[in-house]
């Protein structure tokens, strides 16, 4: 059912930009109190989270009036009051039955009488329909009631978990099911989006996070995901809100780059080059594997093993069961024929030392971005701070709960500031985070402490208010061996970076709140970072979180041309790529500082949550992007 949305008059709730749909939000959190909205008409949408059927008592059967043709149809269009289609139908009832009597005879002929009653149209019985909907904007759902008499909808349309519905009702006291303080009877219904049930993953049974993270279009109609993408939403307005009004200026630097900031990432290249290839290759022999896209294949598999588990949790039919695993097992086969096809070919992967990358769409080699410190710096040299926030990769194929290959980090730069500078910048941002996630974000941290984690409130006012050590990576050296209780899978030493072993003991165990180390041998961190006067470590920095590790890294930059140059060198880079940055020191030079700070790994912590993959939208990770 579709059709325009009626605009709702003399309504104190004020519906949503761009629609006449009120948000639930406006609803439920009524600076009126709830009781105070009774009798408002409005206009809602949402999914159904859960629903429930009532039968209403059946209506009596009505007096049949004297066989007159002139009274076998009721004037209802002559009437003042509207009627709808089960009040007709029930109204031809005493038409039919004189026609019964009609064709049917006396009573000597009850076989008759009996074939011709069965054919009587019987209306269904009614129904109340009580239906929970959210739509996004909080936590709660709001109670619907559809009177099935009143406003014509089947079960099968508007009960399935997962149905979208624009209703317009009147808001009233609840009934007596449910524990709301306020529901919604309906008028009038302007939309059904209906769902396919057998195929609908959130249909059944509460779904693990890890099971959903196979549907991540799907998942955020889930409770959970949804308070996790307002808490992001949350600290993406914070973090932004934080620099502005400390005199940053946003900045946007680009994704696709030339350098590599780091010196020893694992980068994805991006050419064309190898789009050209495959265009001049021409098959050598046919088979079911020959001309089939491994990942197809491997989508398939996924699609029809997703088809195999909703078959086995819904109440199908065995045969259907059997068929959807039959299937599976012949997709199984054509993966194994095209992993034996792919191994048995030679290997013709471009090499970048062996292919001229004059003819690739920008003339070079150029790769996805890791960090956008350099292209900051650029700017700071002229505007003074600024900052940027955007996604960052990493082909690192490690399996990690903290790391993926695409991950957003605010990064920030500041000109005439040194490393003490961007270690107060760092903690003073991380503070402002904390404290405005637990001021502006009240309802889904409720949600968060009941269903997640228990301790995440206190945790977070703690690190709010709290003061954070600030140790050398030498002084973090001397505590961790001296450790006796605990014994760590990597040898210690000197000039080796830190595990997340080693950070986890010193924020858990060791200080129990944040610790920012500082000071780092040179040979672990990038060749930008400002060589120090010892000449063995450089003025780089990393804060150290309770529960999630290293949230925010930063350091002073190399503003000495002949200090960068040899460094560039000592990495063994190309100069060519470089020559624009070092430019920055030939024109002006200035000593800077900067910080990155990892947005997805502040989410987690904010959430309680301890793998990354379930609070960033759509993950990237290696061998998987399902969207």
């Amino acid at each position: 059912m579709e059709s325009q949305e009626p605009q709702v008059k003399n309504s104190p709730l004020m519906p949503s930009m761009y629609t006449n749909r009120v948000a639930l939000k406006t609803i439920l959190k009524s600076g009126d109190g709830e009781t105070g909205l009774i009798g408002t008409t409005v206009v809602v949408g949402g999914w159904v989270k859960s629903s429930k059927e009532v039968k209403k008592e059946p209506l009596p059967p009505p007096q049949s009036p004297p066989p007159a043709a002139a009274d076998a149809f009721p004037a209802a269009s002559h009437g003042t009051k509207d009627v709808n289609c089960v009040e007709i139908l029930q109204s031809r009832i005493p038409f039919f039955r004189t026609i019964i009597r009609v064709l049917g005879g006396s009573a000597s002929s009850p076989a008759v009488r009996q074939k011709l009653e069965s054919l009587i149209p019987k209306p269904p019985p009614p129904s109340i329909f009580f239906l929970d909907i959210n739509d996004g904007s909080c936590v709660s759902s709001l109670r619907v009631v559809i009177d099935s008499a009143i406003v014509p909808v089947s079960a099968g349309q508007i009960l399935p978990t997962g149905t979208c519905i624009l209703a317009q009702g009147v808001l009233g006291n609840p009934s007596a099911l449910g524990k709301q303080t306020i529901e919604l009877t309906v008028e009038k219904i302007l939309h059904v989006g209906t769902v396919e049930q057998d195929k609908y993953p959130l249909s059944r049974k509460r779904l693990p996070l890890d099971s959903l993270r196979d549907y991540p279009h799907i998942r955020p109609r889930t409770t959970t995901v949804a308070s996790i993408a307002r808490i992001r939403n949350t600290l993406d307005f914070a973090s932004h809100t934080f620099f502005q009004n400390r005199g940053f200026l946003h900045v946007q630097v680009p994704i696709m780059t030339t350098t590599d900031p780091e010196g020893f990432s694992e980068k994805f290249q991006v050419t064309t080059l190898l789009g050209e290839t495959s265009k001049k290759e021409s098959p050598v022999g046919v088979s079911d594997a020959d001309g089939v896209n491994p990942e197809t294949v491997k989508a398939a598999i996924q699609e029809k093993s997703s088809l195999v588990e909703q078959l086995k949790r819904s109440d199908s039919n065995r045969e259907a069961l059997a068929a959807a695993v039959q299937d599976l097992k012949k997709t199984n086969e054509l993966a194994q024929q095209i992993e034996t096809r792919e191994k048995s070919k030679p290997v013709t992967a471009v090499k970048p030392d062996l292919v001229s990358f004059n003819a690739d769409f920008f003339g070079r080699q150029i790769y996805l971005t890791v960090s956008g410190r350099l292209h900051l710096e650029s700017y700071a040299c002229a505007l003074g701070h600024v900052y940027s926030f955007g996604p960052r990769f990493r082909a690192d194929k490690t399996v990690s709960a903290k790391h993926v290959a695409e991950m957003w980090t605010v990064e920030a730069e500041m000109a005439f500031a040194q490393l003490e500078d961007a270690m107060k910048c760092a903690e003073d941002c991380f503070k402002f985070l904390c404290r405005w996630i637990l001021d502006n974000c009240s309802e889904d941290m409720k949600f968060v402490l009941k269903r997640i984690d228990k301790t995440v409130a206190h945790r977070l006012e703690y690190m709010a208010s709290s003061s954070y050590d600030r140790i050398s990576y030498r002084e973090a050296v001397e505590i961790l061996r001296k450790v006796t209780d605990k014994a760590f899978e990597t040898q210690l030493q000197w000039g080796v970076p830190l595990t997340d072993e080693h950070l986890s003991y010193l924020a858990d165990d060791h200080y129990r709140r944040p610790v920012i180390i500082y000071d780092y041998p040179k040979a672990v961190k990038p060749f930008y970072v400002r060589l120090n006067d010892d000449g063995k470590t450089v003025a780089a920095f990393e804060m150290v979180v309770p529960k999630i590790g290293t949230v925010i890294i930063g350091s002073q930059n190399e503003e000495r041309f002949d200090m960068l140059n040899a460094r560039i060198k000592e990495f063994d880079l190309s100069k060519d790529q470089y020559e624009w940055y070092l430019d920055l020191r030939r024109h002006g030079t200035v000593k800077h500082s900067g910080l990155s700070l990892g947005f997805d790994l502040m989410v987690l912590l904010a959430t309680g949550l301890t793998d990354v993959r379930d609070v960033i939208p759509f993950t990237r990770t290696h061998g998987k992007a399902n969207n």
